[in-house]
């Protein structure tokens, strides 16, 4: 235990008690590792804690994350408002924030990762077991007023899912920012292709690289003693091997949403503790599918959600957000009568053309009073709206499922069109071989013919929306689907006959914008990642996200596709239409 005082300029910002790798009984003997902040008097006090696999002995300034820790606090330097920034660490709050607030925070590494020892099984059920039992360690402490809440973001938001559902005694409330809730459908596999991008990247470079074990071999640390972040022991790589799950040979392996998939993603009708869900407009590929099904399936009596854009993790650390984190836990950790009840259930960016974010809210999510207008597709190019009804006269259009696909253009708006929610395109499609894979791209262009785009949150350059599906996994439970986000099982493969077309329902995750009149709408229909023509690098249109395994798509990468519409085939999208108040 060390008292520390935390200074910035020369100035004392912050005095608090420090307790490292403190030892956390798990139910089965297994033992994990713990950071504890907290005030140096006074007290019980209620808990923010996080548990994952990224190192919470890793400072936010250092190694892998150093250029985003850089470019964050250049860029907003509000985010050490209050903090010297020396005990940040990715993804999860600032204990020099929220100290001075009457709260304590613990950090606890995941099973396998860090300074925890076990076996490395990401999202598991034994990990959320250990959450579980972490939450009720943290809660029975004498320095703890009984109430424990979750914070953080991507993985310390996906796991706050997971184990609300298992409703520990002393889990008080969550605020799971910008993470996923279904491994399949949000963030693994994109309408059944896998995205393959995202995790061959993300797991060797911030999971593997911290794994409890490399020692030596491993990231150094100035918060423990023996400097080493991810434990005190050096093993080999084969040791490292057996002492962890494969999670990327199981995604590789593992095409329909099966048992492996369902142990990972969240029960959300059991949550019943109250829930702020935080999404991202940009989320496209990870995350935002995730914080809107949660909040619209999740038990909970109590339930907001507010959605923001921006980079990935931006928000979290800054004064808006951290003023969202702290009102939402003075409600329901603190006790405080502070009008939390009195704010919408659904608030949210309202995003320009120009760049401009304006305030808005609503009473429930999709938004009431939607008008959920239908366009329907001419695959001669265009695409209308419903006045016009579907095209009288037949057509199609064929294109290599590796090109930059058909692009349906609409004629310039005669007035500004508000789109708030999910969107969702029923398209007749054609493959030429054994199987085919839709991408679709909803799009905006200016009066010039300039594209619109949007600053994502793993993009700088967004388009609106964007929707997957394999024609195998084209099979809908009409049960679990709306009109506006049709649900796939992904269970089996239905057969795929060269040829005929067949009608293909994908869902588009939610989107945010106010076009003014005389601006276009499209959507691109391909058979790979949207690229821009002429864009270059990791983000051509698809961000991080890209589905382009060979073996996955082994079937669908070098066919022909061929949309059609009119007649018998009336293709079309249907979008979120809200009148401007």
């Amino acid at each position: 235990m060390t008292r520390q005082s935390v200074q910035r300029g020369g100035t004392v910002t912050v005095e608090m008690t420090v307790d490292r790798d403190l030892e956390v009984a798990m139910d089965d003997g297994a033992v994990l590792r713990a950071d504890v902040f907290r005030p140096v008097s006074g007290g019980p006090w209620p808990v923010i804690m996080s548990l994952g696999p990224y190192g919470k002995s890793l400072p936010f300034s250092e190694g892998v994350f150093t250029e985003r820790y850089r470019r964050l606090v250049d860029e907003r330097p509000e985010v050490l408002e209050g903090s010297s920034g020396a005990h940040l660490n990715w993804e999860t709050v600032d204990p020099e924030q929220w100290i001075p607030a009457g709260y304590a925070v613990v950090r606890v590494d995941s099973r396998g990762a860090g300074r925890s020892p076990g076996r490395m099984d990401l999202l598991s059920r034994r990990e959320v077991a250990d959450y579980a039992c972490a939450i009720e360690w943290a809660g029975t402490r004498p320095w703890c007023n009984g109430r424990v809440g979750l914070a953080g973001v991507s993985y310390y938001a996906m796991n706050q899912w997971l184990v609300a559902a298992q409703r520990p005694a002393h889990l008080a409330a969550i605020v799971p920012w910008e993470g996923a809730a279904d491994h399949y459908r949000d963030m693994t596999h994109h309408g059944g292709i896998f995205s393959n991008g995202f995790f061959t990247g993300w797991h060797p470079r911030q999971v593997l690289s911290v794994q409890h074990g490399r020692g030596r071999n491993g990231p150094t640390s100035p918060w423990v003693a023996d400097g080493l972040g991810a434990g005190p022991e050096t093993l080999t790589e084969d040791e490292l091997a057996a002492s962890r799950s494969d999670y990327l040979g199981e995604l590789r392996n593992r095409h329909f949403d099966d048992e492996w998939y369902a142990e990972r993603s969240a029960d959300l009708p059991a949550i019943e503790v109250p829930l702020l869900s935080a999404a991202n407009w940009g989320g496209l590929g990870l995350h935002s599918r995730g914080n809107f099904e949660g909040y619209v399936r999740a038990g909970s009596a109590s339930k907001w959600l507010d959605v923001h854009t921006g980079r990935h993790e931006e928000e979290f650390y800054c004064a808006g957000g951290r003023a969202l984190q702290r009102a939402f836990f003075d409600r329901f950790l603190l006790g405080k009568d502070n009008g939390w009840e009195d704010r919408a259930p659904v608030t949210y960016a309202l995003r320009h053309v120009d760049g401009r974010l304006t305030p808005a809210a609503a009473a429930a999510w999709p938004v009431e009073g939607t008008r959920w207008t239908r366009w329907y597709v001419d695959a001669a190019g265009t695409l209308h709206d419903e006045r016009r009804g579907p095209p009288a006269a037949s057509a199609s259009v064929r294109f290599p499922a590796g090109g930059e696909g058909a692009t349906l253009l609409s004629e310039p708006l005669a007035a500004p069109l508000r789109l708030v929610g999910p969107a969702a395109a029923q398209l007749y499609i054609a493959t030429s071989g054994s199987d085919g894979d839709v991408f679709c791209t909803l799009r905006a262009f200016a009066p010039d013919g300039a594209e619109v785009d949007f600053r994502g949150a793993n993009d700088p350059h967004a388009p609106l929306s964007q929707g997957w599906l394999r024609l195998s996994h084209r099979a809908v439970d009409p049960e679990r689907s709306t009109p506006w986000r049709p649900w796939h099982p992904h269970r089996a493969a239905e057969p795929v006959r060269p040829g005929t077309a067949y009608q293909a329902d994908i869902e588009l995750w939610p989107t945010c914008v106010e076009l003014p009149a005389g601006y276009r709408l499209a959507l691109t229909v391909g058979g790979s990642d949207f690229a821009r023509p002429g864009a270059e690098g990791p983000f051509r249109g698809s961000g991080p996200f890209a589905h382009d395994d060979p073996e996955d798509r082994r079937a669908t990468a070098d066919v022909t596709l061929e949309l059609f519409s009119g007649g018998r085939a009336p293709s079309s999208l249907l979008l979120p239409v809200v009148e401007a108040t």
